[in-house]
Order: C-alpha cells, then structure tokens, then sequence
C-alpha cells in the first residue's frame, strides 16, 4: 500500500462516505436561516396580531370617549335650556301674576326650537301649572320626582338622565308613551329576562328653580328628551366618529344607547336593514358594565356580527345604572387588514430567507472553493506530487493556508530530496562498511591461526628461558603483544559472526543471578559491595539466555573495572509501569562517563579504556544483542558520581518479527 492509499480513507472517513464542506455550510446556514425566519414569523405574526388588536381597542376606547362627549353635550343642551327658560322675565311674571297663558305661547315655541320633548313649569311645591307637550294636563304634583324634590330642596340647577315610567310619559305628552315602547327581541348570547315588553324611557331631563327679584323660589321649569327612538346622538355619533364610511356593505362603525339591556336608539341593523331596536346586549356585557360597573373594551357579539367594542355604564342622578353608552366598529375590517398585513409580512420573511439562502450558497462557495483546492493538492502530496501549489487569492486564514500548504510540499520536496541523498550515503556507508567487516572477518581468520602460534611458541619460548636471562624481558612483552593481538581477532569475529538469538521462555532475575554467581568470587570483585533488588513476580520473556547472560558479564565486569575493584554494584529489575518491557538497571558507583562520550560508547572500536586494555566491541556487541531481541538499551552518567546501564526487553514477542532488521543487526551489530 502507497502512502497516498494509506492517507485517503481518513480524508472519506471510516464508513467511506462524507458530506463536502459546502453542503456542510450550506445546510448550516439553512438551517439558522429556517430557524430565525420561523421565529420572527411565528412572533412577529404575533405582535402583528396583537398590536392590530390593540390598536382598534385603543381606537374605540377614544370614540367611546367622543361618543360620551357628545351624549354629554346633549344633555347639556337640555340644562342651558332649561336654566335659560328658567331666568326669562316673561316667565317670571307670568308665575308671579298668576296667568302663564300668555307666556305658553313662547314655552312652546322655546321646546320646539331647543328640540326638547316636554317643557314643563310647577310652582314652589312642585304643582304643574302648564305643560307645553300636553297643555290639559295640569294640577297634579311632581315634587315626588328625585330630581324636582332636588331643586325644590337645593334651589340650584340639576341635569341628568333618568328613566321615567309610562305613567309620567303619558303626562307629558301622549306620543311619548308610543315612542317608548318596545317588544323585547331574542338576542343570541343576551341575558334571560321573563319581560317580553319595554314601557318606560330613558331621558335626558334638566330641571332649574325659577326665582322672583328677591331671589325667592316661585317655582321650577323641567324639560327633556326622549332618548328612545331618538336617534340624534347615535346618528351623530356614526357621523362624527366614523365619518359613514361602508366596509363590504355594512357600516364600519355603530353607536347604541341601552336602556338597562335594551336597544332604545341605535344604528346596528338587522339583517333586514331596520335599526335593531329592541334587541339586546350580550349577558357577557351586561354583567361586567351594568352589575359590575365597568367599562369593555373587546369583542363582541352584536345582534350578528362581531365588532371590536367599548362599553360604558349611564348613571342617573343618584349614581345608579340605568344605562349602557356603546360604540363599535367592525371587527372583520381588522382582521382583513391583520390578514393582508400577515401576508405581507410572512411574504418579506420568505423572500428574505431566500435572499440569505442565495447569500449563503455564495458564501459557502467562496469559503469551499478554496477549501476544495486543498484537498485537493493534499491528495496530489499523499500520492507523492510534491510539486503540487495551491493559488488562493482571498486575502484572509485560508490564502495563509494555501501558502502555508505550498511552503509545506515545498518543504517535504527538500526533505524528501536530502533524505534520498541521506539514505543513498548510508546504503553506501552501509555496502563499505559490510565489505569491510567481511574483509576484517577473512583478515580475523587467516591472522588467526598464525597468531595463535605465535603466542604459543612464544609461552614456550619464555618458559625455557632462566629468569636471569636479559631476553626475559622482551620475551615478556612479546606474549603480552601477542595475547592483546589474539583478543582483538577474537574480538572481530564475535562482532561479526553474530548469530541469531536462540530463544526460549527465561527469567530475568535467574540470570542476572547466574551471572553474579560466575564473577563474583573473581579477585576484580573482591571488595566491591553487590546490592539486588530483584521484583518477585516477574513474567517470563522470551529471550536467548547465553547471549543475554553475555551482556549482563559484559556489563557486569566493565562495572568493576570503572570503579577501580572498589565500591557498590546496584542491581534492580522492574516491570514497566505499561507491563510490555522488563527494565533491568546495572549501577556502578566508578569514575562515570565524560557527557560528549556518552553518544559513542556503543560504536565499535570505541573505548575510554587504556591504550592495552579492551578492544572497544564488547558494548557495540551487547548493543546488537539487545535490539535482536527488539530490545532498547540506554546509559545515564555523572562524572564522579557513576553510571548507570537500563536495558529493557519486552515482555510479548511480536508475531512477526522484520527478520531483514534482524539480519541488519547481526551483521552490524545495530
């Protein structure tokens, strides 16, 4: 397998499928985009609701305000005319002469001016003297009437609405009893009521006390108008307030006076077109405005439809609800325009997402573009195109990227091209060196055997020879020569005819004991203190014994001889805290080793020894015995202090070894 093949599935991941970084992008923008659009759609449908809802019940509130202004100014048209009548010269002495005949002709034409429906004079104790709707009904006393028994009492002015019975109706003015009058319509949602009929009415009446030049009460002048089938108010109103306007063929807004819960002047029609006098509000009203007092302001159901509507109870002189004063407009008008507004709104939200879906798509674009180029030219890299670049020209993180990337292919073409001429030196170091350890190897052997004779003859030689014989001494020197010269031969061979270890399941802490067992009774370990600590419960491993034993007396002795036959020999094994190597720790408390050979001493040939003592292999041949057995050997060293060798051998052999590595080792002993 290539390194590019091994390098493109982590790019397509595990399960050999992946989404591109645009579609990444892209779906992420949609998604924050449907998100955000959703809410802004669902609330600001909402608040559109809500405030289009709120805005026509503000809106009503202020016609209900001008409605009660106008009823208002209505009934204080009665009270100036009336006050106005009250403090006419004519009318005061025609009281104090006893003969109002001839002030009844202007009495009437005072009524018929100001609109009023009765006009109506007492003395002071509340006997009518003259009624200009019904001139033959006099004589009878209304000082039991609440707002008469007021002024008589109070002798100032009072004005106000009030309901007056079919009886006093009748007094007044015949006609006044057939306007008042009703059948009751069922209304859908009204109240229950056993009544099937209205007789009373709802007036706007004003009465003031009349004074002679002394101030002294000669008697009262009452008016009023009949708010039942009078449609002035409302009408005005409608007109006033919502200007007639039409929606869809039904009046946009409505205004109504109840008396009590029943229609007695409005312009709500019914389904006919008539005015829907005598039908009745929703029970729902009735209980919030007339029993308990309060405004409403919501929608309601009105005869039939639904209007957004303002209610407000009507007090009589005394503060009691007799009344309801009623505006409304057409609630379907708003929820078309909440309907049209909504649309409109859901339609800008829409081409909105869409815009930022566009927007996105071109963004995720121009961020993946780039992206893509690279992964691109990763692919050309992990195929081995080192000359591969990347032009992106977008002046933020991913141009310093590219340019990033490109120096980095540039980078690993040097590497690549020094480590070629790197590894092209070291197979020719490597072919030199072979030839030469095979070259040194013949040499060894053919040295060998004459060499041997030397240092043969040359023992016989010295013994034959007296100790007082001056070539003793030469004699001497050639043996020790020849000695030196037999173990350097030996030396080259063993490093070069390294044989695979042989290996079978072994206790480190048997050998090492083994070991110690083979020298220690030596004159060179005579005065050295040897001090174990050994873990018990070591697993085997598998590993040539004879061969690791020669590195432990290799080490052992080496040991020794740098503390000079003197001092403490430490000797520890371990199971590494992972439990894949066993460590074994060899410590010396000798001369140590300099800090600049510390890189060296397991090349051969090299020692900090004396020129005669040692050939300077024995540690580059435990180094190659050591990594044959996928080993690691390392040294740490104080000058004065100590050294101290740690060889690890792992505990599970691999279950296939490079035997070309192995091969590699054997012959060059590394």
């Amino acid at each position: 397998m290539s390194i590019g093949e091994s390098f493109l599935p982590k790019i397509r991941g595990k399960n050999g499928f992946r989404f591109p970084i645009a579609t990444k992008l892209i779906l992420s923008f949609m998604l924050i985009i449907v998100i955000i659009s959703g809410v802004f759609m669902v609330v600001g449908v909402q608040v559109i609701s809500n405030r289009i809802i709120e805005e026509a019940q503000e809106k009503v509130r202020n016609d209900l305000n001008t409605a009660r202004e106008i009823y208002l100014s209505n009934l204080d048209h009665v009270n100036n005319v009336v006050r106005y009548t009250a403090g006419r010269f004519f009318l005061r002495e025609s009281l104090l002469e006893d003969n109002l005949s001839e002030a009844s002709d202007e009495l009437d034409r005072i009524r018929e001016d100001e609109g009023l429906d009765f006009l109506t004079i007492t003395d002071k104790y509340g006997y009518v003297l003259f009624r200009t709707s019904n001139s033959n009904t006099f004589g009878d006393n209304i000082g039991i009437d609440e707002m008469v028994r007021a002024v008589l009492l109070n002798r100032v002015p009072i004005a106000s609405t009030i309901i007056m019975t079919s009886e006093d109706l009748q007094k007044e003015s015949p006609s006044l009893t057939d306007q008042a009058y009703f059948e009751l319509i069922d209304t859908p949602r009204a109240r229950y009521r056993e009544e099937t009929e209205l007789s009373d009415g709802m007036v706007l009446k004003a009465v003031s006390p009349i004074f002679d030049s002394q101030q002294n009460l000669i008697g009262t002048v009452s008016g009023g108008v009949l708010l039942n089938r009078n449609y002035d108010i409302v009408d005005k109103v409608k007109q006033t307030v919502y200007e007639d306007v039409v929606y869809e063929g039904q009046d946009i807004g409505t205004a109504t006076i109840f008396q009590d819960d029943i229609r007695i002047s409005t312009n709500v029609k019914n389904d006919d077109g008539s005015r829907a006098l005598g039908t009745r509000v929703s029970e729902e009203v009735y209980d919030q405005v007339v029993l308990g007092g309060e405004p409403w302001i919501g929608n309601a159901y009105v005869v039939n439809n639904w209007y957004i509507t303002a209610y407000e109870p009507i007090r009589d002189v005394y503060n009691r609800i007799i009344g309801i004063l009623y505006v409304g407009v057409l609630e379907q008008k708003y929820l078309d325009i909440k309907t049209q507004t909504t649309i409109t709104y859901l339609g800008i939200t829409l081409i909105g997402a869409v815009a930022a879906l566009i927007m996105a798509y071109f963004i995720a674009r121009k961020i993946s573009v780039p992206i893509t180029q690279l992964v691109s030219a990763s692919r050309e890299v992990a195929q081995g195109n080192l000359d591969v670049k990347v032009d992106v020209n977008t002046n933020d993180e991913l141009q310093v990227l590219a340019e990033s990337f490109t120096a980095m292919a540039q980078a690993l073409k040097r590497r690549d091209a020094q480590l070629k001429e790197f590894a092209t030196q070291k197979i020719m170091e490597s072919e030199r060196l072979a030839l030469i350890g095979q070259l040194s190897a013949n040499v060894a052997h053919e040295l060998n055997n004459p060499l041997q004779g030397i240092v043969t003859y040359s023992h016989l030689l010295l013994e034959d020879t007296p100790c007082d014989d001056n070539t003793k001494n030469s004699l001497e020197k050639i043996v020790g020569q020849a000695i030196r010269c037999r173990d350097i031969i030996r030396g080259l061979l063993d490093f070069s005819r390294q044989r695979k270890p042989d290996k079978t399941q072994c206790n480190v802490n048997t050998i090492l004991q083994e070991c110690i067992s083979l020298i220690e009774n030596q004159a060179i370990f005579h005065n050295i203190q040897i001090e174990r600590d050994f873990q018990a419960d070591l697993p085997l491993i598998v590993i040539d014994p004879s061969q690791i034993e020669r590195v432990f007396i290799n080490l052992l002795i080496n040991a020794a001889e740098a503390m000079d036959s003197s001092g403490r020999l430490f000797l520890a094994t371990r199971l590494s805290s992972n439990k894949e190597f066993v460590n074994i720790e060899i410590s010396d408390t000798g001369q140590g080793i300099n800090k600049e050979d510390l890189d060296k001493i397991f090349d051969p040939f090299f020692t900090t020894k004396d020129v005669g003592h040692g050939t300077g292999l024995g540690l580059a041949i435990s180094y190659g015995i050591i990594k044959s057995h996928r080993g690691k050997i390392s040294v740490e060293s104080k000058v004065g202090e100590g050294t101290t060798f740690i060889i690890s051998l792992p505990v599970k052999v691999p279950e296939r070894i490079n035997e070309a590595v192995v091969q590699e080792v054997s012959r060059n002993g590394f």
